[in-house]
């Protein structure tokens, strides 16, 4: 009995210093593993940035893919390809507008309508009654422009009263201005027809789109729609383009017809008081 416990009092003074071993040596293999991460985890270590690189190479593949899906704008062939068949009338009608337009433009020019020069020599030369009634008419048939035509018309009646050659030269006058306001419907008929056109196609577009992606089964993907949404509006962008100028060439030409039947009527009307009845008499009684 004395052995033993001898030998129990001998192991449990051993066990707190086996404890306090195994305790320093945790420590010892945690301090080593610690020191052994410590590189990995650092901010600056190579180990660390690997991951990152990793991690950031798809968002950049998904960019590419993007751009790649993108409608292309840049290429103006490959835009009006895209819009589809009524591209076609579209250009038709941007063509038309543009032909059109620089005829009334050169047309509808205050020289070739009421020239300057001509309208004053020809109205002093009538105030001085230097210049006869043939001589008068052989000036404005060489001069040919739509007063000069007016004129004429006004200088037949020469020594009428005043209210009959005034009829005279309204009615050449309404001739000459239907003949400036020519072409007019063209605009209108531009700029009514672009937008219908355009809208048209959008539906046209959208109706293939909707039908690509459903054939494909591609309705998890949103990128497929925006595409075909974004050719789909290509024909409703060129209705616009063609019908905003063509309303403002509208709009500018009939006030220019507006501001020339002004300007002839108030040169005819010099015209009318220097050549009516009443005129020509007073003329003769004061050279009397």
């Amino acid at each position: 009995m004395t052995a033993r416990r001898r030998r129990s009092s001998a192991s449990q003074r051993r066990l707190p210093h086996a404890a306090a071993l195994l305790a320093v040596a945790t420590m010892l293999v945690a301090a080593g593993s610690a020191s052994a991460q410590a590189p990995r985890a650092w901010a600056g270590g190579d180990a660390a940035r690997e991951p990152l690189r990793v991690a950031a190479a798809p968002p950049a593949a998904d960019a590419a893919g993007a751009q790649e899906t993108v409608i292309p704008t840049g290429n103006l062939l490959a835009t009006i390809r895209d819009g589809g068949v009524l591209m076609i009338p579209l250009l038709g009608c941007s063509f038309a507008l543009a032909v059109f337009g620089i005829e009334r433009a050169v047309s509808l020019r205050t020289s070739r309508v009421v020239p300057k020069i001509f309208v004053e020599r020809l109205i002093e030369r009538l105030q001085a009654r230097d210049i006869t009634r043939g001589e008068a008419l052989d000036v404005c048939d060489d001069n040919g422009s739509p007063a000069a035509r007016v004129f004429a018309s006004a200088l037949r009646r020469w020594g009428k009263p005043a209210v009959e050659i005034e009829q005279a030269a309204i009615d050449a006058c309404e001739r000459e201005l239907n003949h400036l306001r020519r072409y007019r419907r063209v605009f209108n008929g531009v700029a009514t027809i672009g937008p219908l056109l355009g809208l048209l196609g959008t539906v046209f577009g959208l109706i293939r789109s909707f039908n690509d992606v459903a054939s494909s089964g591609a309705m998890g993907r949103p990128d497929l729609l925006a595409r075909g949404f974004g050719e789909a509006l290509i024909t409703t962008a060129m209705g616009l383009l063609v019908a905003i100028p063509a309303m403002v060439l509208h709009w500018v030409f009939t006030s220019r017809v507006d501001r020339l039947a002004m300007r002839l009527d108030e040169t005819c009307q010099l015209v009318i008081d220097e050549i009516s009845d009443e005129a020509v008499g007073t003329a003769k009684r004061k050279a009397g």
